[in-house]
């Protein structure tokens, strides 16, 4: 495979470990970044922009012709320097940077009920649900009972509207379950409602416009030539030699059982929506809609646990309450054990990251963020390649061990 970009001295097992995924675990088209201390130690991309190659297999539709600076719109065109590509839930963590600063200007009480700024949200048994519950996923509204079809899914108020009269699943507050979809509606009214912005615009303006980030909740038309279009590919039978284990009896019984939190959660969108869709891609979905380079998010990440070219976003109290844990056990919806910050998975068996005081989020299918401040590392990885798994993806585990391998050779980190 020939793997582009630069990695420094020292880092070249990360360089080894994605050619690898390549080679052994896959990988069609991505792009893996890393930061450490502020600084870019690794930036590399291979394969082709568009997982199909351009001949329109399944998951395929919709997206537009054209891979940017270094590629052509052909079929098959390689990835490219600055090729982007949908990042589905990793999105949540950038998306959950919006709450913890608007708390870190005073504009945000994290102990408010939510509905202390969207009053209609106070119904059906939710008065109590705080905006700490929203982003620790244990606001208990994971499902709808009347799913949205992908046009109301995207039209701005028919989620919010949802969301407002829907009875919740549990006690908000008493547990956790993964908050799949309805991630998006909940935060977004949530930051229209404080800031008169949509969420989409707040991330251009504040986040990604002084940062630098190729990194969008709504995808503007201008942009669209950049992004490959995702889809399904096939998961090798063996890994490392050993067979790929099946999953636990209960999550399968689980994702198997239309009745579940679990098939309700990620089914909240019915049909589900076509992911490579111009109308889907424009939609500010700040659960799964985001698309970036994998520099943007190790970027964004890397800006959150310190300085980067002048940019710092969180302040030492805030970098403390992302990765303060507030949700841990079994999960209702995902039914393995999570462990949640405010708006930020952490490191635990859903979520491999770095070491115990990461945080992040992986997105379904493979792309992943994160941030060690302990290290000062920052990784972003994208895919066009969707495998099964919810989180801890195979071939971006690869590359976490690479960078583990790197700054924590004795398995101090890990």
């Amino acid at each position: 495979m020939d793997v582009q970009g630069t990695v420094d001295a020292g880092f070249e097992p990360v360089r080894d470990a994605f050619a690898g995924n390549f080679e052994r675990l896959g990988e069609r088209g991505a792009a893996v970044a890393v930061y450490r201390d502020g600084r870019k130690v690794v930036d590399l991309w291979a394969g082709t922009r568009d997982v199909d190659g351009g001949s329109g297999g399944e998951g395929s539709g919709g997206g537009e012709g054209g891979s940017g600076e270094g590629g052509d719109a052909g079929p098959g065109a390689p990835w490219a320097l600055d090729t982007a590509q949908i990042v589905r839930s990793a999105t949540k963590g950038i998306a959950a940077a919006v709450p913890l600063l608007l708390h870190q200007r005073g504009q945000i009480d994290l102990d408010a009920p939510l509905g202390t700024y969207w009053p209609e949200f106070k119904a059906a048994g939710k008065e109590r649900a705080l905006v700490r519950h929203l982003l620790s996923h244990r606001a208990g509204v994971p499902v709808l009972d009347r799913p949205l079809t992908p046009a109301q899914a995207v039209d701005g108020v028919s989620g919010a509207r949802a969301l407002a009269a829907q009875a919740p699943a549990w006690e908000p507050g008493t547990d956790h379950g993964y908050h799949a979809q309805t991630y998006s509606w909940l935060l977004s009214e949530l930051v229209v409602r404080v800031t008169g912005r949509s969420i989409g615009r707040w991330i251009a303006e504040e986040i990604a416009r002084p940062l630098g980030l190729d990194f969008w909740v709504g995808l503007p038309a201008e942009e669209a030539h950049r992004v490959g279009r995702i889809g399904p590919v096939t998961e090798p039978a063996a890994v490392g030699g050993a067979l790929r284990l099946r999953p636990k009896r209960s999550v399968s019984a689980a994702y198997g059982d239309p009745g579940s939190l679990t098939r309700r959660a990620f089914g909240v969108i019915d049909p589900l929506p076509d992911e490579n869709d111009p109308v889907y891609r424009a939609a500010e979905l700040p659960a799964s809609g985001g698309i970036s380079t994998a520099r943007a998010l190790a970027r964004c990440y890397a800006a959150m646990i310190g300085p980067v070219d002048g940019h710092r976003l969180f302040a030492p109290a805030t970098l403390t309450l992302a990765r303060t844990e507030e949700s841990a056990g079994p999960d209702r919806v995902l039914v393995v054990h999570t462990r949640f910050g405010l708006g930020f998975m952490l490191h635990g068996p859903a979520a491999p990251l770095l070491g115990p005081g990461s945080f992040g989020h992986p997105g379904r299918g493979g792309s992943l963020g994160f941030a060690d401040p302990e290290t000062g590392i920052a990784l972003g990885y994208v895919t066009n390649g969707m495998r099964k798994g919810v989180t801890a993806d195979p071939r971006a585990q690869a590359l976490v061990r690479a960078v583990r391998s790197v700054v924590a050779p004795e398995g101090g980190a890990g």
